[in-house]
């Protein structure tokens, strides 16, 4: 599938591409990219397969998005690239560093391990409530965040999602999301990702200190999978680490890059 991307930085440049989690996009990474271009990168984001203003596929999985992400690089020609993914992002960067090892310099992942997750009801139940509204009775994004209030009580979360509204036409609105192929795949994304081999390179794991998505206790299976695996905590962040924390976060993946 062709996926929809932004890149930051000059061409020639050394290459990193960004992969976002479930219900982002590349919007979200805009201000993170151009940081790291700064430092001699030309940072790509794609928009993963049914999300953001890529194509929709009733098909969502890890093998599918590692075909996605090989696709891109090979248009591009990048024989060899790093790679920085978040959650969702995070799994199929590990998937494609397993499958595709000599492909990969340097693998960031941002708040996920490699083990199955726990959070995918969680998940399944906002998706069914953001299907449960009638998206033709709003007059505005505002009016659609208004109701959301009732149904997601997390602010942040649903700021997040509303990212994903656009106008269709000049009179309604749609979500950028195929929630509906998500939901039907939620078992696939909050799977575990796994190897016979293990990968052999240098790997920075991020995860946020207020997040429980990367526990004390999976740091063994991490580096059982990643021998050489170095996991770093950005004190304060929850699962977004990225946009409550951008210094830190940026801080940390610049000298990684630079080691």
């Amino acid at each position: 599938m062709k996926l929809f991307y932004r890149d930051f930085g000059d061409e020639g440049s050394l290459p990193l591409v960004i992969l976002h989690g479930l219900f982002g996009m590349s919007d979200n990474w805009v201000s993170i990219a151009r940081r790291i271009s700064e430092e001699g990168f030309h940072v790509f984001v794609p928009d993963q397969r049914n999300h953001g203003r890529s194509g929709h596929s009733n098909i969502h999985n890890y093998e599918a998005m590692v075909d996605d992400l090989l696709e891109f690089l090979d248009e591009r020609g990048f024989e060899k690239t790093s790679l920085l993914g978040h959650s969702m992002g995070g799994k199929t960067v590990m998937q494609f560093a397993f499958d595709y090892p000599e492909r990969v310099d340097r693998l960031i992942v941002a708040d996920i391990s490699p083990l199955p997750s726990r959070h995918g009801e969680m998940h399944k139940k906002i998706i069914g409530k953001l299907l449960e509204l009638d998206l033709r009775q709003f007059d505005s994004r505002q009016d659609a965040l208004d109701a959301m209030i009732p149904i997601i009580a997390n602010d942040r979360l649903r700021m997040f999602l509303q990212k994903n509204l656009y106008w269709k036409d000049r009179a309604s609105l749609g979500w950028r999301m195929n929630l509906e192929a998500i939901r039907d795949n939620m078992p696939e994304i909050f799977r575990g990702v796994e190897s016979a081999v293990p990968y052999e390179k240098p790997v920075l794991f991020l995860r946020g200190g207020a997040s429980d998505y990367v526990k004390d206790e999976h740091i063994p299976e991490i580096r059982k999978l990643f021998p050489h695996a170095s996991v770093r905590t950005v004190d304060g962040a929850s699962h977004w680490l990225h946009a409550e924390k951008p210094d830190a976060f940026a801080k940390e993946v610049m000298f990684f890059l630079a080691e």
